[in-house]
């Protein structure tokens, strides 16, 4: 494994190449937690729960349990593979306001942990 780095506790500024990825709902109300900081300060779009939008990337974790997240967090890493001119800061999605833990989240990025672009919470890797 290469020399890993780990996404900041707190973001609240990002380089013109970085993209904030934080937990959505499908409807795109952007009203609390990291999905308020995305469309506060990194261009989420209200009414879009899904895929990149400004300097920010959303996967919904507030419509089920955490196999209906998997398809979102698959299609992300393929998306962040497709764009290696591009850094990914994954929050601890899922893990505030939806609810889950993140024992129950971290699997799910297993195979993003060797895609050096997207940047993890220390806690997802552990």
């Amino acid at each position: 494994m290469y020399n890993r780095e780990y996404t900041p506790e707190r973001i609240s500024e990002l380089k013109e190449n970085e993209i904030f990825v934080f937990g959505s709902n499908l409807a795109g109300s952007h009203g609390g937690g990291a999905a308020l900081l995305a469309y506060n300060r990194f261009g989420a779009i209200w009414g879009q729960g899904v895929g990149l939008q400004g300097q920010s990337y959303g996967i919904p974790t507030m419509h089920g349990g955490v196999e209906s997240i998997r398809p979102y967090v698959d299609e992300f890493i393929r998306f962040a593979k497709e764009h290696p001119e591009l850094k990914f800061l994954v929050t601890k999605i899922g893990c505030g306001i939806a609810g889950f833990r993140v024992e129950e989240i971290a699997p799910l990025f297993e195979d993003a942990l060797d895609v050096v672009n997207i940047i993890l919470p220390q806690e997802f890797v552990n």
